[in-house]
């Protein structure tokens, strides 16, 4: 029997996935795995059987990966899970960008006692003019499972499109539409388009990418989306471009004190992936992850971890190790497995920066004597016995 423990509220749509090989447990110390959604889980005390923790969501900046991965709790997420719901929810920031949508709704709240309020409106509305988006360049930095929908759906609604992504996967290159215009750097988004929208992770190379430098060589009157990462953008590079013109509207999904109180900035209470569709899709990924991970050892959409699969587990004996990323470890283990007379039926080894992670089919269930034998290699984290 598993134990698992929720942090926040999940999705019913996920939980209802688990069988009755799984009971859920109020306390976090005597749990195998923890579904998360937003509660911050740096300052707790991670029990020692903890075996894996899965998010709810594509961001973890709320779990301490480097912690878990020493302790050897795979960590994780439901990439793409969400991605329709924060890609409508770009388009209607594009509209509110383009069209002074939220400034209109003010002034009518701001009039709402006024009798005359229908005479006014024929008078005042001419204030919040704005533009269509048909005819308009949209450029799209990161064209995965966000960016690319937004990309096509753009291109649907008769903008003509650019699309930055060095690191773009064949599938989703395949789904885009053949009229997008792939460019090779950002420079050449920065040149060309009306609208930026920014879907890229958060690295070193993209933190505060949009910075007064890259907004110089923008279009005077750009408006720039980011439903990606807060810290993509420099705030104080945009509260000055915003004042000057340069830039006519900032559409964010991340509030943050300067973002929050910046003229020109329609900030968004982070409601990119608040739909019970997007709950509901991310609830029950997380339980998937988290069931072929306990029952079969698999690893899939780990971001501590390499990903792993061998499928089912159909062997007599399967054995699984996280470890460090130590030269000939791999020996080592089918050094110790074979001094035990067992014969190996299939093996996965992968690496992921400083950790790696090793699966082993075997022809018969391993002994504890095999278990102590690799728990005791260098290196080794956590050794799991799965069949």
């Amino acid at each position: 029997m598993y134990r698992i423990h929720t942090l926040n509220k999940i999705s019913p749509k996920g939980m209802e996935l688990w069988t009755q090989e799984y009971t859920i447990t109020d306390t976090l110390d005597s749990a195998d795995a923890v579904l998360v959604r937003s509660a911050a889980m740096h300052d707790l005390a991670l029990p020692e059987g903890l075996l894996s923790v899965a998010r709810a969501g594509a961001g973890v900046n709320n779990i301490p990966l480097d912690a878990c991965a020493e302790k050897g709790i795979v960590v994780f997420n439901t990439p793409g899970a969400n991605a329709n719901s924060v890609m409508e929810l770009t388009l209607c920031g594009m509209l509110l960008g383009s069209r002074d949508v939220v400034g209109g709704i003010n002034w009518v709240q701001a009039n709402r006692e006024n009798p005359d309020i229908a005479k006014l409106v024929e008078k005042g509305k001419s204030r919040f003019a704005g533009h269509e988006i048909r005819g308009k360049s949209l450029g799209v930095i990161g064209l995965g499972a966000v960016g690319g929908p937004l990309a096509n759906a753009a291109r649907r609604l008769g903008m003509e499109v650019y699309g930055c992504d060095p690191f773009i996967s064949i599938d989703a290159a395949w789904h885009l539409d053949s009229h997008i215009t792939r460019v090779n750097t950002r420079e050449e988004i920065y040149e060309k388009c009306d609208f930026i929208s920014l879907h890229a992770p958060l690295l070193e190379d993209t933190k505060q990418m949009i910075n007064a430098e890259a907004i110089a060589k923008m279009k005077d009157g750009v408006i720039i989306l980011n439903f990606a990462r807060d810290k993509l953008v420099d705030d104080d590079a945009m509260a000055a471009a915003l004042a000057s013109g340069k830039v006519a509207r900032y559409v964010t999904d991340f509030p943050n004190p300067k973002s929050a109180a910046m003229p020109g900035c329609i900030a968004i209470p982070h409601l990119g992936a608040s739909t019970e569709e997007s709950e509901d899709n991310c609830a029950r990924m997380a339980v998937r992850e988290t069931m072929d991970y306990l029952e079969n050892g698999n690893i899939r959409n780990s971001v501590n971890y390499p990903n792993c699969d061998m499928g089912v587990c159909r062997a007599t004996g399967r054995i699984t190790i996280l470890h460090r990323n130590i030269p000939n470890s791999l020996g080592r283990f089918t050094a110790a497995i074979a001094g035990e007379d067992i014969n190996i039926d299939g093996l996965v080894n992968k690496s992921r920066g400083e950790f790696a992670y090793t699966m082993l089919d075997l022809d018969r269930r391993p002994s504890q004597s095999v278990v102590d034998h690799l728990k005791s290699i260098e290196g080794v984290i956590r050794v799991r016995i799965i069949k």
